[in-house]
């Protein structure tokens, strides 16, 4: 059965970090379902207009990961959603992955899961988050946890998903695939 992760957009998302993880998810043969926190129609922060394949509200279902670009104001509409929160808590209760990049660890933290986890962020944000531990690295896991710095660090967040999910020779080979 194939692995699926739900990506949850919210207005005002960094595109580069949403669509980055669309993209080589997608290929790496891992389901992505993009669900829009108000709607289908979801404006970034540098007005890309991404239309999701759902909105959150309508998402109902299982999923394998749950996947979370930062961005401002996105973060803040994201980690100020108690559906998120709770999809975010009850996806790191059953074990399953829950990955966030750049401000995104701010709901990580907001629903209460980074206790004592080691984590990264884009850099300031780590400031904002007391109950984990900052690590100044591109990407940071630890257990069911995934974390990223930003923009730039998007294809390796990706990549650690995809090894995650579906195996380190699958991430691997993709890395190639792409000329990473």
């Amino acid at each position: 059965m194939p692995k699926h992760a739900l990506l949850i957009l919210a207005e005002g998302n960094e595109e580069v970090e949403a669509l980055t993880q669309v993209d080589l998810l997608r290929r790496a043969e891992i389901k992505v379902t993009v669900a829009g926190l108000s709607g289908t129609e979801v404006k970034g922060s540098h007005a890309i207009t991404v239309k999701a394949d759902i909105a959150l509200d309508s998402f109902s279902g299982d999923f394998d990961a749950i996947v979370l670009p930062g961005g401002m104001p996105g973060t803040v509409y994201l980690y100020k959603s108690e559906k998120v929160l709770t999809l975010v808590r009850d996806a790191y209760k059953k074990g399953l992955l829950c990955a966030a990049i750049c401000a995104a660890p701010l709901v990580l933290e907001t629903a209460g899961i980074l206790e004592g986890k080691k984590f990264t962020c884009y850099p300031g944000v780590e400031e904002k988050i007391k109950s984990g531990v900052f690590v100044k690295e591109k990407v940071v896991q630890d257990s069911n946890i995934i974390t990223s710095r930003g923009v730039g660090t998007a294809i390796p967040f990706a990549l650690k998903i995809v090894e995650y999910l579906v195996g380190k020779e699958k991430s691997a080979k993709l890395a190639e695939q792409i000329v990473y």
